[in-house]
């Protein structure tokens, strides 16, 4: 009797130019998702060209590259990835134009404890 095979985890891509964040991030999802990670919205870029993600959850403050003009981009790449933005400064203007701009799941505020984190993954995987 064979058992039937799992279906496949869902893909979510961590973005953070802050290693520690990165690390707590990834333990927080570690299980029930398939994490990849990527230091920068240019490493992020090269990663979406090659394999599809559900979720994309970005840091909106990296060098090089806002979070919300990455995910604006990925919006087109990847349209069908949800897309989460995490920010540790609140502009409520930016905010709500970034949520319309990039097709934002949601946006988490910094620091983001891991478990709102999960909540937030799995509430975009939801609307999907």
């Amino acid at each position: 009797m064979t058992t039937p095979a799992q279906p496949p985890k869902p893909v979510v891509l961590l973005v953070d130019d802050e290693p520690a964040i990165l690390d707590l991030m990834e333990a927080g999802l570690a299980g029930d998702y398939e994490v990849v990670t990527a230091a920068s919205a240019e490493d992020a870029m090269l990663l979406t060209g090659t394999q599809r993600f559900d979720v994309i959850v970005c840091d909106q403050m990296m060098s090089g590259q806002s979070g919300v003009e990455f995910l604006m981009g990925l919006a087109q790449r990847q349209p069908d990835s949800r897309r989460i933005l995490m920010t540790g400064y609140i502009n409520p203007e930016l905010l709500s134009r970034a949520v319309k701009l990039a097709g934002l799941s949601a946006v988490l505020t910094k620091p983001t404890h891991p478990d709102d984190l999960r909540q937030a993954v799995q509430a975009a995987l939801a609307q999907k």
